[in-house]
């Protein structure tokens, strides 16, 4: 019994470790960005694929690896990870151009979607019902910790150094990580699999409609609705989304069990994730740049302010997962989502004049709904699957984060650039000065207020999720 309890806590410091990595380099980056726009002398809507590339190719790899790790096992799926983090973190440091550095992060996106498709369901594996809400409410807690080391460690390295350190920091820890995932899971998840055949063709054309819807929103502002290449990108993405529900319903081994589908707890969870994410990232996207050019700051004096939310999610996340045990996730996360969509409608009326007290209390508005919103989703979610189906519903919640990270920065981009260019007579956003103030901050506005809209409509979607309160016997 005492080596169960302490295999169970080896198991969880190793997923604790692979969710610290990736969400420590997803917020040192977002605070990179106005800095590698300016290095490399390119504008918003290129830089924006430093962020929508990595987490296009997760969004579009998580089903993937989920479904690998439910054939061949957990362990292999989730130490790989590690090693291919490490190794795209490096082409990421010495990348000269735009491009190189785009093409690294997808490889460092690779990587990381093999870490996040295991990490929930090793934890469901591993711990008794009871203690399950409180060990993802745990998890939680190290994304915070990831999340708010990010803008600190950012800021420090920026200031000292140059961007490419953000990268350089991955590879000791990403070398250490997989040694210890290595040891620690011989313990436990080393699971055979069930050995079924993985479905190629499923995971191909998931791909390709995700990339073409994430093309037309990104490009939308270049090509206009009705051009040749917008429709031909439509056209494909519609043409994938249906072959690719066609061949889940008559393949014998699918990527995704159409069953989960009939799965109210556990669909409404998903959907709700992917829209509080989407959410979230408007902010994350655009602040930074807020911060440092109407507002003037510094590197570190923004890294500083961005870990507001995620010092909030750090505190609360262990609280909401325990709260999920006493009420279910109705409550919390239509809470949570509420305030989230609360300090969106603040940001979308906040100015460079407003000050940083009104602008830290925003972000920590949204840091509090977040927290409250994601430990009950994510228990919810997970506790309504069958166990030999866990792997493949980590994979597809995680799917729906990362989906919800990438529409909420192209959705962004998207509105931002076009008030911009608009307002601008035709030119785009590259260099700050305060003669662009006027137009910066209508596009930064409506950027808030289309995020403060998506908030409203997941505050429904999650109250509609009925009653889910655990009963344990």
């Amino acid at each position: 019994m005492a080596e169960d309890e302490k295999n169970k806590w080896l198991i969880f410091a190793c997923v604790a470790l692979g969710v610290f990595m990736s969400t420590l380099d997803s917020s040192i980056v977002n605070i990179a960005l106005p800095y590698i726009m300016q290095d490399m002398g390119t504008g918003v809507e290129t830089i924006q694929w430093v962020v929508v590339g990595y987490l296009l190719t997760i969004s579009s790899l998580l089903l993937t690896f989920g479904r690998l790790s439910d054939i061949r096992g957990k362990r292999m799926v989730y130490t790989g990870g590690f090693l291919i983090f490490t190794a795209g973190s490096g082409l990421c440091a010495m990348a000269q151009t735009p491009l190189f550095l785009i093409i690294s992060r997808v490889v460092q996106a690779c990587g990381a979607a093999m870490l996040m498709a295991c990490s929930p369901a090793l934890i469901v594996d591993t711990f008794p019902v009871r203690e399950r809400g409180k060990a993802l409410g745990m998890v939680g807690a190290v994304v915070a910790a990831g999340l708010t080391a990010g803008p600190v460690a950012g800021g420090i390295l920026l200031d000292l150094f140059s961007w490419r350190f953000i990268f350089y920091i991955n590879i000791p820890i990403g070398i250490g990580a997989a040694l210890a995932g290595s040891l620690i899971l011989k313990n436990g998840q080393s699971d055979p699999g069930s050995l079924e055949p993985m479905d190629k063709t499923g995971s191909l054309l998931q791909a390709v409609s995700l990339v073409c819807l994430i093309v037309v929103l990104t490009h939308l502002n270049q090509w206009q609705f009705f051009s040749a290449k917008t429709m031909g990108f439509l056209l494909t993405f519609a043409m994938a989304s249906l072959g690719f529900v066609w061949n889940e319903t008559q393949t014998l081994y699918p990527l995704f069990d159409p069953a989960l589908l009939k799965i109210r707890l556990f669909v409404l969870p998903v959907i709700t994730s992917a829209i509080l994410f989407g959410t979230l990232f408007v902010i994350v996207f655009m602040m930074p740049f807020f911060l440092v050019h109407p507002c003037g700051l510094s590197a570190s004096a923004t890294g500083l302010i961005m870990i507001t939310p995620f010092i909030l999610l750090f505190f609360i996340s262990p609280v909401s997962g325990a709260l999920y045990n006493r009420t279910g996730s109705r409550g919390p996360c239509s809470l949570g989502m509420t305030i989230l969509a609360l300090a969106l409608f603040a940001f979308a009326r906040i100015e460079p004049s407003s000050g940083m007290t009104a602008i830290v209390s925003y972000l920590a508005l949204a840091g509090t709904g977040t927290a409250l919103f994601v430990s009950p989703n994510n228990t919810a979610a997970m506790g309504a699957v069958p166990a030999n189906r866990r792997g493949i519903a980590s994979a597809t919640v995680a799917t729906a984060r990362n989906l919800g990270m990438v529409i909420g920065v192209a959705t962004a981009g998207l509105i931002f650039t076009g008030t911009f260019t608009s307002l601008n007579h035709g030119t785009p956003f590259q260099t700050y000065s305060s003669s662009v103030e006027p137009m910066f901050m209508a596009g930064f506005h409506r950027a808030m207020a289309a995020g403060a809209i998506m908030a409203c409509l997941g505050s429904i979607l999650s109250f509609l999720r009925g009653d889910d309160r655990p009963r344990v016997h």
